[in-house]
């Protein structure tokens, strides 16, 4: 099935017992047994639950993976991939990524032995040189967040596949419509379904994909174990959402195109980062690995903070929230908000400066999105 088809079909199936064309919301905690041990396929709804296991299914089909785990959140399903090594373990993750992330293998993760470089992903020599023998695993953003730095999934992959360490890759920029980090050889692929995802703003949520029978297996065992998993009517929100992900996919490229190229011509403005645009220094990269350039923006203003406090104070079809993907337009400003749990030092070095904005490019009118930013600068 092609992609437009497989959110509308993959995994889902008429209720047997009604016909319901809507998968139904299972609100169950517990199912009930003919003997011990002789089920339905169903014993307890932390375990597995029927309406989870359809959007498991389909999120798995559109990643072109085997299998899928949905969790209560992005950061919850880092936790539980965390889960999967030992103190002591070495993970290289990707220097340029989300605060949340950071702040989990930083203040987390690595109290409890866990050990993390943080490298610049962007030049595939940085993994090789940070390798050491107690590496497990790469973790991975493209683009990243917020600078939108593209990482060359092909090389870096490939480069880690020699050292047998784990690839794993968050896709949530990019949505399965625009970029499927398994056909390159990943192991896992993380979305935080908050986002363009579910694309409503009204569902916390996240989930994985493998192709890996053992490495299910152990996800499997740990999603049970941990217990992060989403409620049935969180994850009927997220199926209902995800029906609309190509068509919206489409019109968060092509409304971000057009401001970013807007942005770019002002003159009040430093620098445009948008992978879709030529002058973003991957832009080839990003046009041979992906299938589109997203919906994501960011820029510096001209003038600093105060600059950019004043401006993200003035608009108004632009909400100033945190989050991103949903059908909404949002604007925040990363080194205050989404990514304030990273040291300013370590802010500065990467580039995620005082003036730097973000934009979530939503499905309104883009001549209207536009007049807002102008109105704004004005």
């Amino acid at each position: 099935m092609k992609f437009e088809t497989k959110v509308l079909h993959a995994g889902i199936h008429p209720d047997p017992s009604t016909g319901a064309i809507m998968t139904p919301i299972f609100q169950t905690s517990t199912y009930v047994q003919k003997s011990p041990g002789k089920h339905l396929g169903f014993e307890y709804s932390r375990t597995a639950n029927p309406t989870r296991k359809v959007l498991e299914e389909n999120i798995a089909a559109l990643e072109g993976g085997s299998f899928g785990f949905c969790f209560s959140s992005g950061c919850a399903t880092a936790a539980t991939l965390m889960h999967l090594f030992q103190s002591t373990d070495h993970i290289i993750c990707a220097d340029d990524v989300y605060g949340g992330t950071y702040r989990l293998f930083e203040n987390v993760f690595k109290d409890f032995g866990v050990n993390y470089s943080f490298v610049d992903l962007s030049d595939a020599k940085n993994l090789e040189e940070n390798i050491k023998p107690k590496t497990k695993a790469v973790w991975i953003e493209t683009p990243t967040n917020p600078l939108l730095k593209i990482i060359d999934l092909k090389k870096i992959i490939g480069a880690a596949k020699k050292k047998n360490l784990l690839c794993i890759v968050d896709n949530t920029f990019m949505s399965p419509y625009f970029q499927n980090p398994l056909n390159f050889g990943a192991d896992v692929v993380v979305h935080s379904t908050t986002k363009f995802i579910n694309g409503h703003s009204d569902v916390v949520g996240g989930a994985c994909v493998t192709n890996n029978k053992e490495l299910a297996r152990q996800l499997y065992f740990l999603q049970n174990a941990m217990g992060a998993v989403p409620s049935p009517f969180d994850c009927f929100l997220v199926l209902r959402g995800i029906k609309t992900l190509a068509l919206r996919m489409q019109r968060h490229e092509e409304n971000a195109m057009a401001i970013a190229q807007y942005l770019e011509s002002h003159k009040k403005v430093e620098r445009v980062i948008y992978p879709g645009l030529p002058s973003h220094p991957q832009h080839e990269l990003a046009k041979k690995q992906a299938r589109g350039f997203g919906g994501m923006i960011s820029f510096i203003i001209k003038g600093g903070f105060p600059a950019a406090k004043k401006f993200l104070e003035k608009t108004k079809l632009f909400s100033l929230a945190e989050s991103l993907g949903g059908v909404e337009s949002l604007i925040e400003h990363p080194a205050i908000m989404t990514h304030a749990s990273i040291p300013k030092n370590i802010r500065e070095k990467l580039g995620i400066v005082d003036g730097l904005i973000r934009l979530s490019v939503g499905l309104e009118h883009k001549q209207d999105l536009q007049e807002d930013l102008q109105q704004a600068f004005s």
